[in-house]
């Protein structure tokens, strides 16, 4: 062999066993990838069982399996549940335990003093902090490139959703005469159907006890009425929700469903239900 063809024949070897290589780095995990994650929290149950390996998960929360909170409960079921305890948890030997701002401080302390690393994730309502959620979500469990699938997703089921035209005004109330506002995701979900929130002013951003006679003045085009797993129940805070002044008011019972819990992309179809509702509100409206 010539020595030109030598030495283009060890640069082709070079470059292929270069690119074998860094093929084989593009389809081998980050050294860093989680293998055992337990996820402590209902929210982060949602968004780790739908963008987690099945075999990275090893534990969810005792929510999880629970049809009239939790949207993936067929995936939970074959899953081991944990009640947010530190002894129940550190057993699992888990190299990731997911959790929310508000889970149980002394889990997460006792945790990380055993040396197990905790990440909380902050409640999502709005849609940036909704859309932070899944991307820092994907990034934790080492899948970034699903979160951007999950986000681009999620943005067109948004912009297909067709809402009424600006002008309705809604209400949300749950057990005790609650009413949910504007910062809450009850609040996000009713503002991204098209509905003004009546549940708003001063003092009301994430809610409050709403006397049922400023609702009635209020004059809303829609109540929703009951808690996530609809009815009325026979506890007082539940009789509220059968006052006769509401059978003045247009109210629907029984719209939510686990779609309601959480912000994620399931959010959607509380939306896309709402925004339904809406137009047919107006277009009864303009029949009037």
């Amino acid at each position: 062999m010539r020595g030109s063809d030598l030495k283009g024949a060890v640069f082709a070897a070079l470059f292929a066993a270069l690119a074998a290589t860094s093929s084989a780095w593009a389809e081998e995990p980050a050294g860093d990838v989680p293998r055992r994650v337990v996820s402590m929290n209902l929210c982060t149950d949602q968004l780790a069982l739908a963008l987690a390996d099945p075999s990275q998960i090893v534990s969810v929360s005792h929510f999880a399996t629970d049809p009239s909170m939790s949207v993936h409960w067929k995936q939970a079921e074959d899953l081991p549940v944990n009640f947010g305890r530190a002894e129940e948890i550190s057993i699992l030997h888990p190299d990731l335990v997911l959790a929310d701002t508000w889970s149980n401080p002394d889990t997460i302390r006792m945790l990380r003093t055993l040396g197990i690393r905790v990440e909380q994730l902050p409640p999502g309502t709005s849609l940036p902090e909704i859309r932070g959620r899944i991307e820092t979500m994907g990034k934790l469990l080492g899948h970034p490139g699903r979160a951007a699938k999950m986000l681009a997703d999620f943005d067109a089921r948004l912009a297909a959703i067709q809402t009424p035209a600006p002008g309705l005004k809604a209400a949300i109330i749950g057990p005790s005469g609650y009413g949910y506002g504007p910062r809450t995701l009850e609040g996000q979900i009713l503002e991204m159907a098209g509905f003004q929130n009546v549940v708003s002013g001063p003092g009301l951003d994430w809610g409050g006890r709403l006397p049922l006679e400023d609702l009635v003045m209020d004059r809303p085009d829609l109540v929703v009425v009951g808690g996530s797993q609809g009815g009325t129940g026979t506890s007082r805070a539940q009789e509220v929700l059968a006052h006769p002044v509401l059978r003045d008011l247009p109210v629907v019972r029984g719209l939510r469903d686990a779609s309601w819990t959480c912000g994620a992309p399931a959010m959607l179809n509380a939306v896309g239900q709402l925004a339904t509702l809406g137009r047919k509100i107006e277009k009864e409206k303009s029949r009037q």
